[in-house]
């Protein structure tokens, strides 16, 4: 299914989100070298506080860490935030730190004021506690955290995407829900990737305080003595506690973005937002609090200790311990009723399941219980296979075949596969466990002794040889063919052969839809006005039938909206489209660049125009051929045919544009795989090599 994603057109004006969001990066790279008023600075310090508090509610409340993968982005602009409002800071203690203690804001001095209770020392210990929590303790672990994290989760990719193509070819998942989960791969990647790097600018930005913090203080001490003619411990107490100041107002919101960013990465794989994934794992374990309250219970009654915090908590513990069991076990109890009235639902709905029974797959390979045991390590390799085989019909015939249901039967044979399309067995075939396949064609044969077989998908013959000689045969030039090559090539060949009856009414919509407007709306009039969508679907049908492709869909509806007004007969209309696809016709089965071509000779030429029966209009409405020619015909066509099919060279048969349809109608029943043509479909510019005639 394909996935639309709306893309602003480049002539629309922005909207106001994005001028703001731009005006705000641009003032904020300006702060960095233009000076601005302290209430400013008041303005952007309490931003950068309420942002680092939001960053941290958000990741507190989501459900998943890639439901914020935003987050290197917006850690990236709140760092660099901080930095701009610390040089801003800087520019104004430096050069006004003279008038005292509110010189940079009311921010700051308040900072300074409620921390430092008017003494700079506890202010730097403070400061340098607060350095050492968020550089060491939390950003360190939070960084390798997130390093192993995108390391592993690279790593997981190619594991992960082959699970996905196994679930779709398996038929457990759809389309459209591998997409959603390939996407998500795609963003968890993604994220853990830049979390990686990210959460370097929390390191960065702890280290840049630091340095900060220290050049106010020693310049602001020099500045003040020097130019402004302070007392030395005048000055040093002024720009300490400015300086200080500053530093706190700007690492208590990095602590918080880190302390957002160390849980955002210690999430690993739990759902759900942080305080239900802890509290539910913490208190699911009610004997781990009952010993918890009991040894708090303990230091409650210990000399020397508080009573009142250790019992406070002893009776929370012992209380948990005692209520959270019977939630569990209420919620349990609530659990098997939903599932005891949906067992009930369904009990009550089988008299309707008989609809389920009518329901069968398009496509089905079923498989004996030998073979099944035998190919259950290669189940995977099998799903992965058909995957990749569904993907390569889309893009050779211009359709999605149905799904592939792969299954074992006990009511076949333990050492036999069968084909079934639309419920029908069409083809079946004993597979030889344990042995490979070796094509001989009629010639050279390996020296090791087998047994001689039929090919299951083109009949050719064979030689049936244990695998474990399969380095020999290798030696030897041969190339074996292992049991799941050759029961899919087997079922590859029977899904050719079966192209119409797999093109469902549904498919020829979903292929009209995905056009774009103009060829929509010509197929709407095409299917309105001179024929319906089912008489499209059986134009369709018929180039199938021939292993046409229908890719170029387009030049199909082009081609039958030129005859459908003037003539309903399907075949004619088939017939049209061929001519008007002859290049593409021709390409498909030229052998690079050269079309080898096998001629209807004179002779027959004639005789099939002679059992064209007209009307008076000249509308051929019957095809009359003596019994004997057509006997005829077909030995010679066979020999012929078999002659050049054993040199192993791809050609056409030609013939008139008249008798086309008919004469593919008997080769058919002889060669089910060769292509006619007529003279009009060899497409100009296309090198002809005439191989011979029949006749």
């Amino acid at each position: 299914m394909a996935v639309t994603t709306s893309v602003p057109s480049p002539k629309a004006g922005p909207n106001l989100s994005d001028v703001g969001f731009a005006v705000g990066i641009i003032a904020m790279l300006s702060i960095l070298f233009l000076p601005i008023p302290a209430f400013m600075i008041d303005i952007g310090l309490a931003f950068s506080m309420a942002l680092s508090v939001l960053i941290l509610m958000v990741s507190l409340w989501i459900q998943k860490p890639l439901e914020f993968s935003s987050f290197p982005t917006i850690l990236l602009i709140a760092t660099m935030t901080r930095l701009s409002l610390n040089i801003a800071t800087t520019r104004v203690i430096l050069s006004h730190g003279n008038e005292g203690e509110h010189a940079a804001g009311g921010v700051i001095a308040g900072f300074a004021q409620i921390v430092m209770s008017g003494d700079f020392v506890i202010g730097v210990i403070v400061f340098l506690i607060l350095i050492v929590i968020n550089f060491i303790v939390i950003t360190k672990g939070a960084t390798r955290i997130a390093e192993v994290g995108a390391r592993f989760t690279l790593d997981a990719i190619p594991g992960k995407q082959m699970s996905i193509d196994a679930d779709l070819a398996a038929g457990i998942i759809d389309e459209k829900e591998a997409q959603n989960r390939r996407r998500e791969l795609e963003q968890e990647s993604s994220f853990f990737g830049a979390m990686d790097g990210a959460s370097k600018f929390v390191r960065g930005d702890a280290v840049a305080g630091l340095l900060i913090t220290a050049i106010n203080v020693f310049g602001g001490i020099i500045i003040g003595y020097f130019r402004h003619g302070m007392q030395l411990g005048q000055a040093a107490d002024v720009y300490v506690k400015l300086s200080v100041g500053d530093g706190l107002v700007s690492q208590i919101p990095a602590l918080i973005v880190s302390l957002a960013a160390g849980m955002l990465v210690t999430r690993g794989g739990n759902l759900g937002s942080t305080d239900k994934a802890v509290i539910s794992q913490l208190s699911g374990y009610p004997r781990a609090l009952s010993v918890a309250a009991g040894l708090m219970a303990l230091l409650a009654v210990m000399p020397g200790l508080p009573f009142v915090p250790f019992a406070v908590l002893s009776g929370v513990m012992a209380f948990g311990s005692w209520f959270i069991p019977r939630q569990i076990e209420a919620e349990n109890m609530a659990r098997r009723e939903a599932e005891e009235k949906k067992a009930r639902q369904v009990k009550e709905n089988e008299s309707d399941s008989v609809k389920n029974v009518l329901k069968t797959a398009e496509i089905e390979l079923l498989l004996g219980k030998q073979i099944s045991t035998r190919l259950l390590g290669a189940h995977q390799e099998l799903a992965f296979r058909v995957g990749k085989m569904r993907k390569k019909f889309a893009s050779q015939y211009g359709f999605v075949v149905p799904e592939i249901k792969v299954s074992d039967d006990i009511a076949i044979p333990d050492k036999s596969y069968q084909i079934r399309i639309h419920g029908t067995t069409v083809a079946s075939n004993q597979l030889r466990v344990g042995e490979v396949l070796v094509i001989t064609g009629g010639g050279r044969k390996p020296s090791i002794p087998g047994d001689e077989v039929r090919e299951p998908a083109f009949g050719m013959p064979a030689v049936s040889i244990l695998e474990t000689f399969m380095e020999e045969l290798k030696r030897e030039g041969f190339h074996p063919i292992d049991n799941v090559s050759v029961v899919l090539t087997h079922l590859s060949e029977v899904i050719r052969n079966n192209l119409p009856q797999l093109l469902s009414y549904k498919d020829v919509k979903i292929l009209i839809d995905r056009l774009d407007p103009e060829y929509k709306k010509l197929a709407d009039e095409i299917c309105t006005s001179h024929m319906s969508y089912s008489g499209l679907q059986a134009v369709l049908k018929l180039l199938l039938a021939e292993r046409v492709s229908i890719r170029n869909l387009h030049l199909i509806l082009e081609a039958v909206a030129e005859l459908a007004p003037h003539v309903r007969k399907t075949e004619q209309i088939v017939e049209h489209v061929r001519v008007r696809m002859a290049q593409q016709l021709c390409g498909d089965l030229a052998d690079n660049g050269v079309l080898r071509v096998l001629r209807l000779g004179n002779k027959w030429d004639l005789v099939f125009h002679q059992a064209l029966k007209r009307d008076p209009k000249g509308e051929v409405v019957e095809f009359d051929i003596d019994p004997r020619q057509l006997e005829e015909f077909s030995e010679q066509t066979s020999q012929v045919v078999r002659e050049y099919l054993d040199r192993g060279m791809p050609f056409v048969l030609v013939t008139s544009p008249e008798t086309r349809s008919y004469v593919r109608m008997i080769v058919e029943r002889l060669f089910a795989t060769l292509p006619v043509l007529s003279h009009v479909e060899l497409a100009k510019g296309i090198e002809i090599k005439i191989l011979g005639s029949i006749s």
